[in-house]
């Protein structure tokens, strides 16, 4: 029996680039996918955040370009807090899945590792940092 769970990421960039905008939001969204097994059925809807130092690129456009058109997407700005990781973008996804919550995988890529330490190597992975 599938029920509505939530799948988290983050990825860190390098620099406000487009290009690295894109090529980070499609990593880290098809580590969620795959990891998760999720299907374009099964989204329900998808927010994405970006850090305020973050202006190149809408984070969605990324998705789009993997051809999720018929899925809600969401865009905010991350609460500017002082300390916090810059250049950051986070995907919450909303999907159908027959996962537990426990059995859920959340993904946290390049510099965004340090975000969730408690997930250890399990449910980090990506581009070392150079």
């Amino acid at each position: 029996m599938k029920s509505v769970r939530g799948f988290r990421g983050a990825t860190q960039l390098l620099a406000d680039d487009a290009t690295e905008m894109r090529e980070a939001v499609i990593e880290l969204m098809g580590e969620l996918i795959s990891s998760n097994e999720l299907v374009e059925d099964d989204l329900i809807s998808i927010l994405l955040t970006a850090t305020p130092d973050l202006k190149c690129e809408f984070p969605a456009v990324g998705i789009r370009s993997m051809g999720f058109t018929d899925v809600p997407l969401l865009c905010a700005q991350e609460i500017d807090i002082d300390g916090a990781l810059p250049r950051t973008v986070r995907i919450l996804i909303h999907a159908q899945s027959s996962r537990s919550k426990q059995e859920a995988t959340h993904k946290y890529l390049r510099g965004a590792a340090v975000l969730r330490p408690d997930l250890g190597a399990k449910n980090t992975s990506g581009s070392e940092r150079k």
